[in-house]
């Protein structure tokens, strides 16, 4: 498997894994709280291609996956209880990790997570943290697997999306 930052050519790849996510949470195959057209979007993926922090996993020529990985901390990261008052520029985050409906269950997304890991400790981070939905139960348990510990829910308008628990997860390299 190949990690890499993303390039313009893969951003129609990247919306179609965001599209069929979606469309799965849509017929509730999964539960991770995304809407189409509202987020993630081509837009998203554009926008984090600008910023240089997306990147894909591609397996044999195909993007099986994709994930925003920078030092933004969302806004409701501001009041949470993280165990480490680490400073900001200590602290690495993934956003928006999605892996097409025609790779789960195949273990891309434990690699895309070990990925960022390795990249925070590459870029001086010790300190991980990120967000899920609280009934994205397939990704909890993973992260938790992972040595992820969740450290409160936070009720909020997320990414133009009403009405979400935003589950916050921290771990320590």
């Amino acid at each position: 498997m190949i990690f890499r930052k993303a390039i313009t050519e893969d951003i129609e790849n990247i919306a179609a894994i965001y599209a069929g996510v979606c469309a799965c949470d849509a017929q509730r195959l999964t539960q991770v709280g995304w809407r189409r057209n509202i987020y993630p979007t081509k837009l998203t993926a554009e926008t984090a291609l600008a910023r240089d922090d997306l990147f894909v996993a591609e397996q044999d020529g195909e993007i099986v996956g994709t994930a925003i990985i920078n030092q933004a901390q969302v806004d409701v990261y501001a009041g949470a209880r993280w165990s480490v008052d680490a400073a900001a520029d200590g602290v690495m985050v993934l956003h928006t990790l999605a892996i097409s409906p025609n790779a789960f269950g195949r273990g891309y997304g434990k690699a895309l997570v070990a990925f960022y890991e390795q990249y925070a400790l590459e870029n001086g981070c010790r300190h991980l943290r990120m967000d899920t939905n609280r009934t994205n139960a397939r990704a909890r348990a993973m992260y938790k697997n992972l040595g992820y510990t969740e450290i409160g829910i936070v009720p909020c308008k997320f990414n133009g999306i009403d009405g979400i628990e935003l589950v916050l997860l921290e771990k320590e390299l």
